[in-house]
């Protein structure tokens, strides 16, 4: 009974609110705007307070344009994964769009605020989605409603998609952390950034929100300062300039599009226009090549890397392919010799099999192809067999793993999309009592909890994952930078093949002294001799 009178309590204080969302005035006829709401739905958001995000969308629907030519709706949610509620060409009528709300479950688990803005940068605000293309000039709007701090990283993931022209609202409620909020939020902050005290009062942001999405033509006001041309959109006006033209980092001035854009430059990194030419630009701790446009790969150290590839049922033929080729784009950023990175594959399902070991290929060429040829297994996932095989074998210095003598660091990346059908704990835990540095990725319903116990850490550096097979490409750079020697965990190891010139010479230098010591106390000892002699002669 008492359930139930707080169930009723808490319908009483969200009618009238929805209420006076509907009654502040006409519905605001905005021109052309795509928005994405992107809703926190992590474990902290307790149940009665999701109820009321829930009212605080439906509450906000009647006040907009909807319609295909007017406002577009998308609403995604995320916690340890991003899931789209529906996308920005799903609907063009309200009532579904409540009908979909009304139905969403809460997914209850981390809280991958950085992961969230990807998706809606890469996928939500896409043309294949919904999203008018750029050059209708369409805003896109997105609101980020969160009660907690980021478990990744949000910053970088932010400005790309404010770059990408991405307007984005931060709204904080209860728990949220402030600093995490003026990261994602664009500027000026004090109109982007919303700081609730509870999640009752989450609709004093909906009314003022509502207003700012009204048509006011905010190019008429002021002195904007557009060199080329002012468009308003619902945060204010923003300037645009003439075909050929980029707009500054002040956000007014138009310059000649930069050279590069206009080429296909190559550069594996970074294009640099200078004046009618261009050159490319590696980053911190890479150098550029003698081809003028690829970067070295990871040469500062030596690795012995162990990939161990989930082949289950679940992960399909056709994902399977795109797990090779992420591995294969894996093995592009690595020195792939006998000297260098060493690489082995392991795939996995009910059963163990070693593709390829450590000591049998010798370039990155090699690696790639025999990577290409692998079949793939389906059945089961025991990702604890394979750890154990891992452990056991293949770090073994018969699978051509370098003894630890030589301390080369052994690296062990464990790929996979569900949960493992046996037990992970013991040999997780075994193979960094071995010293294997353990890098855990997760795709689709992989489960954090085991992605986290897998990892070494911390976990942030040591876990990543994609919502989908499709979208596992924005992981490598984060590999890149773990993996790397010249970035990552085994730089200033040094390893020189005793056949190398130098090592020669130091070598020769090194016996030749010896044998110089050695002639010199050899003539020592016969003089002693001699002076012995002659004393014993004497005496006779």
């Amino acid at each position: 009974m008492r359930g139930l009178l707080c169930w009723l309590m808490l319908l009483l204080l969200l009618q009238p609110w929805e209420t006076q969302l509907q009654l502040t005035g006409p519905r605001c006829h905005t021109g052309p705007l795509d928005l994405v709401f992107v809703i926190d739905s992590s474990r902290s958001v307790r149940p009665f307070e999701f109820e009321t995000m829930r009212q605080f969308l439906m509450g906000l629907l009647p006040g907009l344009n909807v319609g295909p030519n007017a406002t577009r709706v998308g609403v995604i949610q995320y916690s340890s994964q991003v899931q789209s509620v529906f996308p920005l060409r799903a609907f063009s009528r309200r009532e579904d769009m409540e009908r979909a709300i009304r139905d969403l479950v809460p997914l209850a688990q981390g809280t991958m605020t950085g992961l969230a803005i990807q998706y809606a940068m890469n996928v939500a605000f896409s043309v294949a989605e919904g999203a008018r293309p750029p050059e209708e000039r369409v805003p896109r709007v997105a609101v980020i409603v969160t009660d907690g701090r980021p478990q990744d990283r949000v910053a970088e993931v932010a400005a790309q998609a404010r770059a990408r022209g991405i307007e984005i609202y931060a709204v904080g409620v209860q728990r949220a952390d402030v600093g995490s909020l003026r990261a994602m939020a664009s500027p000026p902050l004090d109109e982007h950034v919303f700081l609730v005290e509870s999640f009752d009062l989450i609709q004093e942001f909906g009314l003022q929100f509502q207003s700012r999405l009204c048509a006011i033509d905010y190019c008429s006001f002021g002195n904007h300062s557009c060199q080329h041309e002012c468009v308003s959109t619902p945060g204010g006006p923003r300037c645009h300039c003439r075909e050929g033209h980029d707009l500054q980092p002040d956000g007014r001035s138009c310059q000649v599009r930069d050279l590069c854009n206009g080429v296909d430059h190559g550069c594996e990194f970074q294009c640099v226009s200078e004046g009618l030419s261009y050159r490319c630009l590696c980053p911190e701790g890479r150098q550029l090549q003698a081809d003028g446009k690829s970067c070295n790969r990871c040469r500062e150290g030596h690795v012995d890397l162990v990939l161990l590839v989930d082949g289950s049922k679940s992960v399909r033929p056709q994902n399977f392919e795109l797990v090779k080729r992420f591995v294969n784009q894996i093995v592009d950023f690595l020195d792939v010799s006998p000297e260098g990175t060493r690489v082995g594959l392991v795939q996995f399902s009910s059963r163990v099999r070693t593709e390829f070991p450590l000591g049998r290929y010798g370039t990155a060429a090699e690696v790639k192809q025999a990577v290409l040829a692998v079949e793939y297994m389906e059945r089961g996932t025991m990702t604890g067999l394979a750890l154990r095989h891992m452990v056991e074998h293949s770090f073994s210095e018969a699978q051509g793993a370098r003894p630890r003598a030589l301390n080369v660091p052994r690296v062990g990346l464990v790929f996979t999309d569900g949960r493992s059908q046996d037990d992970i704990s013991v040999w997780a835990a075994r193979a960094k009592e071995e010293g294997i540095v353990m890098y855990a990725v997760g795709v689709g319903k992989a489960v954090e909890a085991e992605l986290r116990e897998i990892a070494s850490e911390p976990a942030e550096l040591h876990v990543s994952y994609a919502p989908d097979f499709g979208t596992m490409t924005h992981l490598l750079e984060n590999l890149r930078g773990s993996i790397c020697p010249e970035e990552g965990i085994s730089a200033g190891t040094e390893l020189r093949s005793p056949c190398e010139c130098e090592s020669l010479v130091e070598f020769q230098g090194r016996t030749l002294g010896a044998l110089e010591s050695l002639t010199l106390n050899l003539a020592q000892l016969t003089a002693r001799l001699e002076d012995l002699e002659n004393q014993l002669a004497n005496q006779k």
